[in-house]
């Protein structure tokens, strides 16, 4: 399979789910709609779209379904993609290890150039990457850029007291908090994820920038990265990108309090 030949289901970690989730594997695709997250009405908009395959970054299927009774989301969207033969494949961490996967799409949105794994597999995959942005950065035109190119309405961070321009990033997607002391090992100045504990931020002040964007906003681009690894192999099939925002988390603000009650005046 095409996705599998970019990203071997055996670089997926241990506890993931990567993969064929529902459907047959010698059905014909007539249409692939991509997500970082399956939902009933992500499976409504493939049917809308006569889409009969759905690939994700998560999985649906991630911990085992002990009955499909409508329960949880889980459960719906299951038992609705069954109902209209639809298939669903998830391409996770097997696509976050991967050498030009996920996290080298972060870094090329940042405009910077991957120079090694942070936690390298093997040579050619690993868990997050270092990189070098293309010119250095105060820790200010940082948390700006990071804010504007993944549109993050509340961006976290630390108090970091390093004094030189910030060049060497190290990235994880997604739940990287793991990773943080393979950056500062690895002499980064800053490392940016998706998802961090709120007492990894203690006592890094003086060694790295941490720096919290959402676990959804680091990954927003794995579908632009599906999306060119399918057309790339298959360009006569039709391919789409979700319009739904699955994104759980919501965000409030004085501020958009206020530009919503004045659209309603």
């Amino acid at each position: 399979m095409t996705l599998e030949r970019f990203a071997p289901l055996p670089l997926q970690d241990s506890y993931d789910n990567a993969g064929l989730q529902i459907g047959q594997t010698e059905a014909e695709v007539s249409g692939v709609l991509l997500c970082l997250d399956v939902t009933e009405d992500v499976v409504r908009e493939a049917v809308s779209l006569s889409a009969n395959m759905i690939v994700a970054h998560h999985p649906l299927l991630f911990h085992p379904l002990r009955h499909i009774a409508g329960g949880s989301t889980a459960e719906r969207a299951t038992s609705l993609a069954i109902k209209h033969d639809i298939a669903i494949y998830a391409a996770h961490t097997n696509l976050d290890n991967a050498e030009g996967g996920v996290n080298y799409r972060i870094a090329a949105k940042l405009g910077a150039k991957v120079l090694s794994f942070l936690r390298p597999i093997s040579e050619s995959a690993g868990s997050g990457v270092i990189a070098a942005l293309s010119e250095p950065l105060t820790p200010e035109q940082l948390l700006e850029e990071v804010s504007s190119t993944f549109r993050v309405e509340s961006l976290c961070h630390n108090d970091y007291r390093g004094g030189s321009p910030i060049s060497r990033i190290a990235i994880c997607g997604g739940a990287g908090g793991f990773l943080l002391r393979d950056a500062i090992a690895r002499g980064c100045q800053a490392f940016l994820t998706g998802e961090i504990g709120y007492h990894d931020y203690f006592g890094h002040e003086d060694e790295i920038m941490i720096l919290e964007a959402g676990h959804y906003q680091s990954e927003q681009y794995t579908i632009d990265l599906l999306g060119d690894i399918i057309s790339g192999a298959h360009p006569a099939l039709p391919v789409f990108r979700t319009k739904i925002d699955t994104n759980p988390i919501k965000y409030y603000t004085k501020w958009q309090e206020k530009k919503r009650q004045s659209k309603e005046k």
